[in-house]
This record gives C-alpha cells, sequence and structure tokens, in this order.
C-alpha cells in the first residue's frame, strides 16, 4: 500500500506477436487487414501489421483483474485514450499507479492513473482505472 491506503498494483509486461495478433482477430472475428495482412499493412503509414487496440487494452484489464479479481470483473471501470499502435515485437508494460481512494455508496472507490507503454517508453494507451472495494479506509 501506498501513503494513502491505496494498494500498489504490480505491473504487468506481455510481448505483442503476429499469432497473438491473429489469435486475436479470430476471438472477435476482426480480421481488418492492418492487423492481419503483412504485404497490406506494408504498404499503409503504419509500415506493418498491428495490433488490435481492443487487445493491448485487455491487457491493462488483465493488470486490474490479477491484483482486484471479482471486484473488477465485477465493474471496474477504464477511461483510456489510445495514443500509438502496439506492433509485432512490442514489449508491453502495463502501470497502474495508485491516484486517489473515495467513499461512495457504502465502499470505497480506489482510481488508479493507467499507462502501457513499450520497450522504447512509447505510451500507447494511458488514461484511468477505477474499482470499488469493500473495507474500511
Amino acid at each position: 500500500m501506498n501513503a494513502g491506503g491505496i494498494p500498489q498494483v504490480p505491473p504487468l509486461t506481455r510481448l505483442i506477436t503476429q499469432d497473438a495478433i491473429r489469435r486475436y482477430a479470430e476471438a472477435a472475428g476482426d480480421f481488418n487487414p492492418i492487423h492481419v495482412d503483412e504485404e497490406f499493412a506494408r504498404k499503409t503509414p503504419f509500415g506493418g501489421t498491428i495490433a488490435h487496440g481492443m487487445l493491448v487494452l485487455a491487457y491493462v484489464s488483465e493488470t486490474m483483474a490479477a491484483a482486484f479479481g471479482r471486484p473488477w470483473l465485477a465493474g471496474g471501470r477504464l477511461k483510456v485514450r489510445f495514443r500509438a499502435p502496439a506492433r509485432p515485437g512490442d514489449t508491453l508494460t502495463v502501470r497502474a499507479e495508485p491516484r486517489r481512494d473515495r467513499q461512495a455508496d457504502g465502499g470505497r472507490v480506489l482510481e488508479y492513473a493507467i499507462e502501457c507503454s513499450n520497450q522504447n517508453g512509447e505510451t500507447l494507451i494511458s488514461g484511468t482505472a477505477e474499482v470499488a472495494v469493500r473495507g474500511p479506509r
């Protein structure tokens, strides 16, 4: 816990691979060629395939679910901005920094600043996460 009593959230690191992008495309039914067709994607301003934004966002949710379990799964909230694409070969790190602890509806709502960055320190996603938890401050 930090000085304000808000639990720390361990960072999560994941490698983006073209196989992971393909598997996400199959699960989501999103076969946009910018994600799955390397020849097509090379001719775009991105210069190659990029991961689905929601695949990257799933890693943010995974980070919070690992820290909070059921409370996150039952009602966790994200408000984010997509800032840059993730590419095959990128190593992503998701960090959640404690920001605020407030009372709401008979419980606590914890707020975290969220950032997902690549191995070069480029921010891919930033925003906030909120999770309602029980118990005293």
